[in-house]
């Protein structure tokens, strides 16, 4: 099909082109704002447009766009579906279609057609509530017009059901029949009222995943499957130092490879933050397949010169800050201070202090970096797995200087992104790679490069000090964390530096009367970035195990220690505008506790665990059964709670709260980067070994909360939670044992 391509705007007229192959492709130009060229599977005979998002063709099959990426989240079944029930469209006859960035020329400026574009950032759902229902609303609001028409009565007397318009005598008007009728009618000047909630038919229903049969029988198409006829395959070779510099190359015997065409050097641009340029000096090998490519870049020599970073040790990293938290150095910033906690250090009956260490990590995708670019004189088309299409927009924006209508971005399905495509390094080396040799371009990163150029959720260190009281309550709570920015050199002003780092309304803020947090600020070179679950990932686990220890040395149990700390179900504003529902709270802790059958915390031979937290106005607990033979850890039971308020698609809900957990188990039990002399040791999955199928649970049991609430996201909701629970009941199961009888006599007294 040809490049050329149908834009949407506000004013609709038919629009005729040739294709590729000398066939018509009709589709429907809105022409007020010159958006970006629709996808492919939107255009074609017979198919009307009814607005940015919705087509309906003459038999009335339905196609709607997910305008965010979908990185496995499952907002590519869960956004169409918000849109098909106010339009009341038949789900069977729905098709889906990722749109790709939607951006138009503002003199000069871009303006985004759909909004927000971003994915698996816990915000895609939040985000599109009202819009796409208004979409959807308006879409209905068409087709009732056309039929009201046609019919000669009010559109008021008319009602729409699966698909169909239904007149007040029982006639029934596909909505292939009046789509072309529709499409001609003018929008509205307000949004048509909306459904209430007693009448979704699809909102609350499960379904399944819109690709998971592409996935599962291996059709579907991701970035790295596409390409260009005439692209050149592009591999490359990182300085192992992110501020090294090439000391000498020879390409000769690269460049003897049969199909090996150049050899390009890429460094970072000067004065650009990270993630939008080159991430390390590099050498490309381009060639007119992949296999040419990576032989040619095996024959590389290249001597490489070490930076600053030449020195940086993960290990010798790790003591610097155990050692910061251990003195009496001031902190970088004071995140937050409540009350008087010296004070109520000195009132205090007990203390405990316990520090946790967390590694660095990589993100691990499945789909390594990758990018397909071609370059023309007066256009930009890319096809990019990317989780902000937007940002990836503006990369390309700058190193082209196309006018913001000229970029065309493809998003197809990502194969994994924990925040790793956040960032676009990789689409600023394709896109100078491109320039350089004037062919399209299909830019590969092999495993190892992935591993290796990663930009790394920086380790921390956490010392936790809380006071209690005669009456076991809790007095005072002082927590203090040591790591090195993700926001470094980002723009970031820097006394806000530990915003990647820190929340200051995480737990238990605002139930302690006397609460102070402190960040201390590491300096490092290695790259860091986004990373999925943070700031709430590392800190929940310090957290969560930290009121375990409490609970061990109040001689009580756990889950009655999490509930006096929450108290009695209330709201209580937070500093970022949102509240906290300590009584949301409270349930999902209620019900993963019976649901694992907690009554028996003292008498069970396992471990039981539990952990609870709260993410953007959604709620989620864990608890977990565990059991300990010598060092032989198994996991036997795993129970997730979640209220997000409205649920979508209960069965894409349960799915992503069961992926998550097993991907926050996973990295509780295995991988950890560390580097030497300024070098990632970490090269492949084997030696960051994400956790096996044996290692891991035979299932996940999750329990969604039933609300009326707008919704919250989920992306990584159930991440904070599993990894404490797990290490309380690994705690239980194994560094208590030796101290069951006495501690079982002194529970059950108390009890």
């Amino acid at each position: 099909m040809s490049g050329h391509g149908i834009r949407l705007s506000r004013r609709r007229f038919l629009q005729v082109l040739a294709g590729g192959t000398g066939a018509l492709v009709v589709g429907i130009r809105l022409a007020d704002a010159a958006d970006a060229p629709l996808p492919p599977a939107m255009l074609g005979d017979n198919l009307y447009d009814l607005g940015a998002y919705v087509r309906i063709d003459a038999d009335g099959n339905v196609l709607i766009g997910a305008r965010d990426p979908d990185t496995g989240t499952g907002v590519a079944t869960a956004l169409p579906r918000i849109i098909a029930d106010e339009l009341d469209a038949d789900w069977n006859r729905v098709g889906v279609v990722p749109l790709g960035l939607g951006v138009g020329n503002d003199n000069g400026k871009p303006r985004w057609s759909y909004g927000r574009q971003l994915g698996g950032v816990g915000g895609s759902i939040p985000a599109a509530w009202n819009d796409l229902r208004q979409v959807g609303a308006v879409a209905r609001w068409l087709l009732l017009q056309a039929a009201a028409r046609r019919l000669g009565v009010p559109a008021s007397r008319l009602r729409c059901e699966a698909g169909t318009v239904i007149a007040p005598d029982g006639r029934r008007f596909g909505y292939g029949s009046l789509a072309a009728d529709a499409s001609k009618i003018a929008l509205p000047s307000s949004v048509p009222p909306l459904k209430n909630a007693a009448d979704y038919r699809l909102i609350g229903q499960s379904a399944g995943d819109v690709d998971a049969r592409a996935i599962v029988t291996g059709t579907a198409l991701y970035a790295i499957d596409h390409y260009y006829g005439d692209a050149l395959v592009a591999v490359l070779a990182h300085c192992p130092w992110p501020d090294g510099t090439l000391a000498r190359i020879d390409t000769t015997d690269t460049l003897a490879v049969p199909g090996v065409l150049k050899v390009v050097q890429l460094k970072p641009e000067p004065g650009q933050p990270p993630g939008s340029t080159v991430i390390a000096p590099a050498v490309a090998v381009l060639a007119e397949n992949s296999w040419a490519a990576l032989q040619g870049r095996a024959r590389l020599k290249l001597e490489w010169k070490p930076g600053a970073s030449a020195g940086e040790n993960s290990t010798a990293l790790e003591q610097q800050a155990t050692a910061l938290l251990a003195g009496d150095t001031a902190p970088t910033s004071r995140v937050r201070n409540d009350g008087d906690v010296e004070a109520a250090g000195r009132k205090a009956a007990r203390r405990l202090d316990a520090t946790y260490v967390q590694p660095w990590l990589a993100h691990a995708t499945a789909e390594p970096m990758n990018c397909l670019v071609r370059l023309d004189k007066d256009r930009a088309s890319l096809v990019v797995p990317t989780q902000a299409p937007q940002q990836a927009w503006a990369v390309v924006q700058r190193l082209t200087g196309l006018a913001p209508d000229r970029i065309d971005i493809r998003v197809p399905r990502v194969g994994g992104g924990y925040g790793r495509r956040l960032d676009h390094d990789y689409v600023a080396e394709a896109v100078l790679l491109a320039k350089a040799v004037n062919r399209p371009v299909r830019l590969l990163w092999t495993r190892g490069e992935d591993f290796g150029h990663d930009y790394y959720r920086a380790g921390s260190v956490h010392r936790i000090s809380a006071t209690i009281g005669r009456k076991r309550q809790l007095l005072g709570w002082y927590q203090r964390m040591a790591s090195a920015s993700a926001l470094n050199g980002r723009g970031v002003a820097a006394d806000r530096l530990w915003t990647s780092e820190l929340l200051a309304d995480q737990l238990p803020a605002a139930l302690v009367p006397n609460y102070r947090s402190d960040w201390y600020a590491l300096q490092s070179a290695m790259p860091r970035g986004p990373m999925r679950g943070m700031p709430h990932l590392s800190n929940a686990f310090a957290v969560e195990s930290f009121i375990d220890e409490l609970a061990h040395q109040l001689r009580e149990d756990p889950l009655k220690t999490r509930l006096r700390i929450l108290g009695e179900p209330r709201q209580l504003p937070l500093g970022s505008g949102g509240t906290l529902d300590t009584g949301r709270l409270l349930n999902v802790l209620k019900l993963v506790a019976d649901r694992i059958e907690w009554k028996n915390w003292l008498r069970t031979v396992n471990g039981l665990g539990i952990a609870c937290w709260h993410v953007d106005g959604a709620y989620v607990a864990h608890a977990i059964e565990a059991s300990m033979q010598g060092e032989q850890l198994t996991i036997q039971r795993v129970v997730c709670a979640a209220d997000v308020g409205r649920v979508i698609n209960p069965r894409g809900l349960e799915g992503q709260l069961a992926g998550a957990t097993l991907d926050a188990l996973s990295i509780a039990l295995n991988p950890a980067i560390t580097f030497k002399n300024g070098q990632v040791q970490q090269h492949g999955y084997r030696d960051y070994p994400l956790a096996s199928m044996a290692q891991l649970p035979n299932d996940v049991e999750v329990i969604t909360v039933a609300d009326d609430r707008a919704p919250a996201g989920a992306s990584f909701l159930a991440m904070p939670t599993a990894a404490p629970a797990l290490a309380n009941a690994v705690f239980r199961a194994s560094a208590v044992r030796v101290r069951r009888l006495p501690l079982m006599k002194e529970l059950l007294r108390l009890l």
